[in-house]
């Protein structure tokens, strides 16, 4: 019989159900953390063994202290061999978890190549990776610097937000000036970046003893950022294998998971083709499954769910066993999503057979399709987003946590 080992997943996000599930059916224990307000949502409870609860002090944020006292309180009689973060916002929560309890894994330095865009940028450069022109919002004089050298428009991102969320275009110095004045002491959080026209791709990824053992890559038909602040609609879809686009960012993608040393976990990594250059830049990456249902579509392409390959290869270097990558099987898939102007959108109408997935979600519609050939997930996702667009489609204002 295997030797029981105990996970301590943190998860202030509804998400990651496939990963507790694939992680108890590997023989482990799995307890949960997570915020108070998501206690009624449907966790697969059969596969958890107990769940703990933290209040927030604003969305998805936790006392740090309590977090640490509470889990420091709990291992008086559990054991947790591994922790493992499930969004974003909790990969530095969980690297100061390991710091503190000396527990294997990512710990703080490398955990900001995976959630800080200011640290990513200034690592990704110095590895002589492609990336926007960007500096940091500490010292004015190379603010001033940055405006005469790099023409408007600019963006202003957060360093550790996801998605969209909090980013602003910048059309002025006089502007800028302006937004960093109002930004206060918040400011050193932030970076400012060229803005780069192009399109933005994804890598979908899983990384075992320091390699890149299966990656999907994937292309925004829209920038999320326009999406979220034009009110459009979500699309992707993955390359041929064949395309020029998906070879040349397979072998960057690598390049960028080396140079920030992952060693083991999902990735879900950004890049964008500049329309002026042809060049592939870097945007952003993250340690762990890719966000907006695109996990869903890359199952659907590859018949690999990564949160569950997830789960076994966190179980299996914990137990120092072999990893065995999974087989791709090597198909198309398309995902479009779009907020709806009804609670409980009817997608009856939708029923071609190539259609796979209809998202299950209150004033959203969502739907994946699944084909060999990628010109007819293409045909079919414009079809799709015409008829959203005409029956459907609602927009409401992106989310700001910008002061």
């Amino acid at each position: 019989m295997k030797n029981e080992l105990t996970f301590l997943c943190i998860s202030s996000y509804y998400k990651g159900g496939a990963f507790l599930k694939a992680c108890k059916e590997a023989g482990n224990n799995v307890y949960l953390v997570t915020s108070y307000k998501l206690r009624n949502e449907d966790w697969p409870w059969e596969y958890i063994d107990d769940v703990f609860y933290m209040e927030e002090a604003k969305a998805g944020q936790w006392n740090m202290d309590v977090l640490i006292d509470s889990v420091a309180y709990q291992m008086r009689s559990i054991r947790f061999d591994r922790f493992v973060a499930l969004d974003d916002f909790d990969v530095e929560k969980v690297a100061a978890l390991r710091e503190q309890f000396r527990i294997p894994g990512m710990g703080n330095t490398t955990s900001r190549y995976f959630r800080d865009k200011l640290a990513m940028r200034v690592k990704a450069r110095l590895e002589g990776i492609s990336v926007p022109a960007f500096t940091p919002l500490f010292h004015d004089a190379d603010i001033e610097r940055y405006t005469r050298d790099n023409s408007p428009p600019w963006m202003i991102k957060p360093r550790s937000e996801a998605s969209a969320v909090g980013i602003k275009k910048i059309e002025s110095a006089t502007l800028l000036w302006e937004v960093l004045d109002e930004m206060g002491d918040d400011r050193h959080k932030y970076l400012l970046e060229k803005y780069t026209p192009g399109q933005v791709f994804h890598a979908d990824a899983l990384t075992a003893d320091g390699k890149v053992v299966f990656s999907r890559i994937s292309g925004y038909i829209d920038t999320p950022y326009d999406v979220a602040h034009g009110g459009g609609i979500f699309r992707s879809h993955t390359l041929k294998f064949t395309d020029e686009s998906a070879k040349a960012l397979t072998a960057l993608n690598k390049k960028v998971l080396k140079a920030f040393g992952m060693q083991y976990s999902a990735s879900h990594t950004e890049f964008i083709k500049c329309n002026e250059t042809g060049d592939y830049l870097f945007l952003e990456t993250s340690s762990r499954v890719g966000g907006a249902n695109l996990a869903e579509m890359v199952e659907a392409a590859s018949g690999v769910n990564l949160w569950a390959e997830w789960a076994k290869l966190e179980s299996a270097v914990a137990r120092r066993e072999e990893y065995k990558s999974p087989v791709d099987t090597k198909e198309h898939a398309g995902i479009v999503v779009s907020l709806s102007r009804f609670e409980s959108p009817d997608t009856t109408s939708f029923t071609e057979k190539e259609l796979v997935w209809r998202q299950k979600k209150k004033w959203h519609i969502g739907l994946i399709i699944k084909a060999k050939k990628s010109d007819r997930v293409l045909e079919l996702l414009e079809d799709y987003t015409k008829r959203i667009q005409e029956n459907f489609h609602a927009s409401a204002p992106v989310p700001d946590t910008s002061p």
